[in-house]
């Protein structure tokens, strides 16, 4: 999960991993991973043992699959006429892939925390105050994508991994993806993703939830409730 946002791309993690399951390619990612600059083709072909044309293809894949980054120089260090072409420079991406089954978003929950501590220690106000405002605005900013992308309030919960089920006129959530930091802190925890989820609710237009503390063994702590008659 970038820190900036809950979502992650599973199916993508899941395919970039499943490209270094093929041997001469995770020799390859290795060996461009410890290298201190980025590898040509020929360099890498040499280190490995495998031939220009089958480390150029395995390269150019992982490129596909978000594992490498490319840049073009000339490895001469001449310009200008007659000074070549220049080659292709691999390196690796500097994106996290991560994969975690349920989801996990522990980087999310580190960045919160993070944001909330520096912004108390600036302004002096309580840690937890801050980290409730934090949460909120993180949810409301959530909320934003439902419209922005198209994509049911519902949906947006299933690709944050809370794996979200209709109970009722109600949604229960199956998954939390802060498992871990909630079971060992749980006041804490709980009450940042309470935050979350009721600025997340807040914000949705003509949903009508209200996001409720109702802590369930097996599933999240948050219940998305729609009121009853008063």
């Amino acid at each position: 999960m970038a820190t900036g946002d809950l979502s992650g791309d599973l199916d993508g993690n899941l395919t970039a991993l499943a490209a270094l399951g093929e041997p001469a390619r995770r020799m390859l990612y290795h060996f461009v991973a410890g290298s201190d600059h980025a590898v040509s083709r020929d360099e890498a072909a040499t280190a490995t043992g495998l031939s220009r044309s089958a480390a150029a293809f395995h390269l150019d894949r992982m490129v596909e699959d978000g594992l490498l980054e490319t840049e073009f120089r000339r490895l001469s260090g001449r310009r200008g006429p007659g000074a070549g072409r220049p080659a292709k420079l691999y390196r690796r991406a500097g994106c996290d892939i991560e994969v975690s089954l349920p989801a996990r978003r522990y980087a999310y929950a580190a960045d919160l925390l993070a944001a909330a501590v520096a912004r108390s220690t600036e302004t002096g106000q309580p840690v937890e105050a801050v980290l409730d405002e934090e949460a909120r605005a993180r949810g409301a900013r959530l909320a934003g994508t439902v419209a922005a992308g198209g994509a049911g309030a519902v949906d947006v919960l299933a690709g944050e991994g809370y794996e979200p089920r209709a109970d009722g006129d109600d949604v229960v959530l199956a998954n939390c993806p802060f498992h871990t930091l909630a079971a060992d802190h749980p006041a804490l925890v709980c009450g940042m993703n309470l935050a979350l989820l009721q600025g997340f609710a807040a914000a949705l237009p003509g949903q009508g939830w209200e996001a409720r503390l109702e802590p369930w063994a097996g599933h999240c702590c948050v219940r998305l409730a729609r009121p009853g008659p008063a």
